[in-house]
């Protein structure tokens, strides 16, 4: 499944002139207006993205495309799934890519124990947005309103990673959210498989290409997937689960497992 690879920058996207800006002042807000002034508002307070020109660029261009993902086809067989490609708006991708946490171990991480850089915590953010929840809902027929959501990234595969398995049952949805430029591997690409025996018996192969999304709905059927791969292999993780417990338990575990790594290579 091949994606052309995005190579346009950031626009550039300049403030009206100050002519207009002091008219502007002299009427009121209308509700879209108010409410692009309230989330700079809580952008400055969370800090996920500083007063400049990037601001208004996230203002502008949000950085996941949901028409893509209400457009996407859901497929039923072996388990329900959608591929999304060029999820990330073009214009993000750079950004998205210098930014990713540097990971220096296998397995899995919290993002909020990596330091992200500022597009990469406005990515969690929407990530997190009612938004894509409801689009999510939408397509899946799933109820996630009071579901928590657990965000983890993966950086690199030691060779034991992508043995085929469903997730574990505390999940209910699984976003995959690819974030490597290019991948001429054969290695690595995720596969939706007919059952476990066999990662040869799949419906769909995914390389995981920067901005390309798969997400599933968790079942005892939902089976995936990828050949052995050594090296670097960019993906954030997001999921819906059954309570706060298991928030707890999975972030616990993730970050001790960290700790592990960082004191032993082998662990």
């Amino acid at each position: 499944m091949p994606l052309r690879s995005p190579n346009r920058g950031p626009a550039d996207i300049a403030g009206p002139p100050t002519s207009i800006r002091r008219k502007q002042r002299r009427f009121p807000l209308n509700a879209a207006a108010r409410g692009r002034r309230d989330g700079i508002a809580r952008l400055r307070k969370t800090a996920i993205i500083r007063p400049t020109r990037r601001r208004a660029l996230a203002i502008e261009r949000p950085i996941l495309d949901l028409e893509r993902l209400r457009a996407a086809p859901l497929h039923r067989d072996p388990f329900e799934f959608i591929i999304v490609e060029d999820f990330l708006d073009r214009a993000w991708m750079a950004a998205l890519v210098a930014d990713f946490p540097r990971v220096d171990g296998h397995g899995s991480y919290p993002l909020e124990v990596l330091s992200p850089g500022p597009s990469m915590a406005g990515l969690a953010a929407e990530l997190t947005a009612p938004a894509l929840r409801e689009a999510v809902e939408e397509k899946f027929g799933v109820v996630l309103e009071a579901r928590p959501t657990m965000i983890t990234v993966r950086g690199r595969s030691d060779g034991k990673d992508g043995r085929a398995h469903t997730d574990s049952e505390t999940k209910i949805v699984t976003l995959l959210l690819y974030l490597n430029p290019q991948w001429p591997a054969e290695t690595g690409r995720l596969r939706l498989l007919r059952g476990p025996e066999n990662l040869a018996d799949y419906v769909a192969e995914v390389p995981p290409l920067a901005g390309t999304m798969v997400a599933f709905r968790r079942s005892g059927r939902s089976w995936h997937g990828h050949r052995a791969h050594v090296g670097e292999r960019r993906v954030v993780q997001l999921n819906w689960v059954t309570d706060a417990g298991v928030v707890r338990r999975e972030t616990g575990r993730h970050r001790w497992s960290a700790r592990l790594k960082a004191l032993s290579p082998f662990a």
